[in-house]
């Protein structure tokens, strides 16, 4: 009986991982938006009824491929920066920098899934919270380390977080980032969008006739996000 059950498993592993596959697929044709459970048990010669057994709707298969899609995304960024010195805070910073981006580039529409528009209709559950937040804890590890080891140094002459920034700097605080000042919180909390806004914006077009070295430019602006934030370079 468990090994009947163990081979059941196996094969609904399988199909699930077949499904996913193509559904991707269908993401670069049609866009999340156009998603179709349907459409995808056409191409697998499967039964509409059939496919439900394994995503009972739309909204369970997004909320697969999205997982799917965190969980990859922060085992490249995690390996990236696992592969650098701990006390190399700005070549920590700029590996995951990068590796952020070479994941985007070669999975164009899991990024715009992940990180663009929001699916009109679709709901994100907390099952996605954990995954999504894998990466950012890299980036806390990173700051936090710098921190600690007392070399954060950034550059003078940006204006001190608002007052009514010190609740979310708490709360912030609590999860990722102990004992760093406020004014230090804020500085990592708009570094971090920094580096999607720049991702976003070549993988979406926005230099297109505009920037034609795009790798150099995106480590000259990964490089110099980093020093705001407080890498010593």
């Amino acid at each position: 009986m468990n090994a009947s059950r163990t081979a059941r498993e196996r094969v609904r592993a399988e199909l699930i991982g077949e499904i996913t596959d193509i559904a991707r697929r269908h993401l670069g044709r049609d866009g999340a938006a156009g998603l179709s459970l349907r459409a995808v048990a056409r191409e697998m010669g499967m039964v509409s009824s059939a496919i439900y057994r394994y995503f009972p709707s739309r909204d369970d298969l997004l909320t697969a491929l999205i997982i799917d899609g965190y969980n990859a995304v922060a085992e490249t960024v995690e390996k990236a920066e696992a592969a650098c010195p701990r006390g190399d805070h700005m070549g920590r910073w700029l590996a995951v920098c990068h590796a952020l981006r070479d994941w985007a580039l070669a999975h164009p529409q899991e990024y715009a899934l992940l990180y663009g528009s929001p699916v009109p209709g679709y709901s994100a559950p907390e099952d996605t919270i954990a995954p999504a937040t894998r990466t950012v804890l890299v980036f806390g590890g990173i700051f936090g380390d710098a921190h600690r080891d007392g070399v954060l140094d950034p550059p003078g002459g940006y204006p001190p977080a608002p007052a009514t920034f010190a609740g979310d700097a708490n709360a912030i605080r609590t999860v990722l980032l102990p004992d760093v000042p406020d004014d230090m919180v804020a500085r990592a909390v708009t570094g971090w969008p920094g580096l999607f806004g720049a991702v976003s914006f070549e993988l979406f077009g926005q230099y297109n006739n505009v920037i034609t070295d795009l790798a150099a430019v995106f480590e000259h602006a990964m490089r110099g996000l980093g020093r705001h934030i407080g890498f010593p370079d």
